[in-house]
């Protein structure tokens, strides 16, 4: 047998009516299992003519509205939503053999809300978001290590205004999958699915 100490198993009466609650009760999980970054997140966008690209992010909340991160609305990711906001993100916990998969439609936050983030985010990032032009090509590093120097020197160690290119995002779920690895491979899935305002729950086969 292929026994892994992570392997556990994963019933239908274990799950949560509420995929949130079952989101929320394994994010604490994997905390507590000492993940080295639970929040992080592999999200997956697509251009209109289905030309798909994935890359991590991270988790800043996880509420009714949705799943909230962070980034460019100029970059590749933004570009791609902005034309597709269809999207899905995973995320991969190994310490407890654990997958969730959640997919939706993906829309900015709304502006107040972005500023509020920022202007919590330390002051050395603050200047790295408003220097960076994320994903335009550079000719080299110190391109980008002086326009954050000349932004430091501008703003000395006052606040830094956010960028009106750089925002939040918000993936509100139509689907999750929770996935639990188990010995030979025959793991458990279930799928959660929206019906109207409850969801519907199925074993997938692995």
């Amino acid at each position: 047998m292929d026994h892994e100490p992570h392997a556990q198993p994963l019933r239908r009466n274990d799950l949560d009516p509420d995929p949130l609650r079952q989101f929320h009760a394994w994010y604490a999980a994997a905390r507590t299992a000492g993940a080295s970054r639970p929040d992080a997140l592999a999200l997956a966008t697509a251009t209109p003519d289905a030309r798909p690209s994935v890359r991590f992010v991270l988790l800043k909340e996880a509420n009714e509205q949705g799943f909230l991160f962070y980034s460019g609305y100029a970059s590749r990711k933004g570009v791609e939503l902005q034309a597709n906001p269809q999207a899905a993100l995973c995320f991969y916990w190994h310490e407890l053999g654990r997958q969730v998969r959640v997919e939706g439609v993906v829309s900015r936050l709304p502006q107040v809300d972005s500023d509020a983030y920022f202007a919590a985010r330390p002051y050395g990032a603050q200047l790295s978001a408003a220097a960076s032009h994320q994903s335009e090509v550079v000719s080299r590093r110190r391109e980008l290590e002086t326009a954050v120097e000349e932004l430091r020197s501008s703003h000395g160690e006052g606040p830094v205004p956010r960028p009106e290119r750089w925002g939040g995002f918000v993936l509100a779920p139509d689907e999750y999958e929770f996935w639990q690895h188990r010995d030979d491979r025959l793991h458990d899935r279930f799928r959660y699915r929206r019906a109207g305002e409850a969801w519907t729950i199925e074993r997938l086969a692995p």
